[in-house]
């Protein structure tokens, strides 16, 4: 979604780049209403039983071969290939980045890597309070005060360099800002709270847009929820990171933590947004359903809409501490909110929606390529058309699954490039 925040390293000859995780899913079926999960009841996504209708009359022969698995010649790495520590970046404006992710080493035993992350600890600040993370709480409050007058509060996460926040990123704050002109976004990064930083935001903030960079507090952020406990043994250095980078888990946990402590809509950097979100309140989407039952199979969390101090978010955190696993893609992630919404099915007090796959997660992450083709025949054209007709119906914003999509280019007449075409700002260097 990391994808708000979602973190593995990538070697270049003098830099290092950053990328969202993301998560298997099963193949999406789109339906057009959503779950409404109550204290009582999960339904369907159709009332009346009928079956998905296709869209625009496009065949089934056109949609199957435009969205055709993109990445079934390429060969995924795994995280170690994929991650190489650097222990220091300089950065554009001559000032040096921390940038290296706590990653620890492969074919160790439990106790060997507790060791390894118990040494390294001291090399980050991450988990501390200092002078430069300590105003949070004020910083995020007064700037979503009422002098700005935020018709929606966003959040998203960024461990990575700043320097790594790249042009599809920016456009992903473009159509944030082009659906959402009164909302205001808040960027929880210490990399991005910088001169590096504001110079990527300022062409936004020229436009009077509103959004900030602000350097994480997570002993503020944690302290008074079920967090606490998981992250008091993590900085006493006495329990398992696991293998997975653990800036991709802190990024889970940081999302959720932010919603509970002033509610908001948490994105991940890599969603397209298409719609206003003000109508939208205790939401989360579906990412893949059963074609059968009707009923979501996995949720995500990717984007998440909570108010302040929601009884579910308490229980994500809680989750999250009591069964952390960083040995598993995924477990602390999409398979935790799936987890949790299953143990609360049935119970009071727990009142918010499923929102089903066409509201964030439209298109399955093994074939979001297609979104990113250029139409070669009329009916390809005619399903490209059908397809943004589609998406301009009931869905808020597209996940581009960027840890799959960010090796595509973006071909001119594309879905995704006719999407970024009507929903920016600014509207440079889309097809580069």
């Amino acid at each position: 979604m990391l994808n708000c925040c979602r973190v593995l390293l990538r070697a270049r000859a003098r830099s290092i780049v950053f990328s969202a995780l993301a998560f298997g899913a099963t193949l999406v079926t789109l339906y057009e209403d959503s779950f409404v999960f109550s204290s009582n009841s999960l339904r369907s996504l159709s009332s009346n039983g009928e079956t998905p209708r296709l869209i625009g009359g496009a065949t089934h022969e056109t949609e199957a071969r435009i969205l055709e698995s993109t990445f079934k010649h390429l060969q995924l790495r795994s995280v170690h290939e994929e991650v190489i520590e650097i222990q220091r970046v300089k950065a554009d404006d001559d000032e040096y980045e921390n940038t290296r992710p706590l990653v620890p080493p492969i074919n160790v035993t439990e106790e060997e890597r507790v060791s390894w992350f118990r040494n390294v600890l001291p090399e980050f600040d991450i988990f501390e309070s200092n002078n430069s993370t300590r105003p949070f709480h004020v910083r995020v409050t007064g700037f979503f005060g009422q002098k700005n007058n935020c018709s929606v509060r966003f959040f998203m996460t960024w461990i990575s360099p700043a320097r790594s926040f790249g042009r599809r990123e920016f456009l992903a704050l473009e159509s944030l800002f082009k659906s959402n002109p009164y909302g205001c976004l808040v960027i929880i990064s210490r990399t991005m709270d910088s001169k590096l930083g504001f110079k990527k935001f300022k062409p936004v903030l020229g436009h009077g847009f509103k959004v900030i960079a602000v350097t994480p507090d997570l002993p503020f952020l944690f302290e008074n929820t079920p967090a606490k406990a998981w992250f008091d043994e993590m900085k006493a250095g006495t329990k398992d990171p696991g293998e997975i980078p653990l800036a991709q888990n802190l990024s889970n946990l940081i999302r959720i933590a932010v919603l509970f402590k002033y509610g908001g809509v948490y994105l991940d950097t890599d969603v397209i947004v298409l719609k206003d979100f003000a109508g939208l309140r205790n939401s989360i989407g579906a990412q893949s359903v059963d074609a059968v039952s009707r009923r979501w199979t996995r949720l995500n969390n990717a984007v998440m809409v909570f108010d302040k101090s929601h009884p579910l978010l308490l229980k994500f955190m809680t989750e999250f501490a009591s069964t952390f696993d960083g040995n598993k893609w995924g477990h602390n992630g999409p398979y935790l909110v799936s987890r949790v919404v299953e143990k609360v099915n049935g119970k009071g007090g727990f009142e918010f929606k499923v929102l089903p796959p066409m509201a964030f997660y439209p298109v399955d992450w093994t074939r979001i390529g297609g979104l990113f083709r250029r139409p070669e025949t009329r009916a390809e054209a005619k399903w490209v058309e059908a397809k943004i007709t589609q998406l301009s119906g009931g869905t808020y914003g597209v996940h581009l699954w960027n840890k799959q999509s960010r090796r595509l280019k973006i071909e001119e007449g594309s879905v995704i490039g006719r999407l970024i075409e009507d929903h920016c700002i600014i509207c440079e260097k889309i097809y580069t």
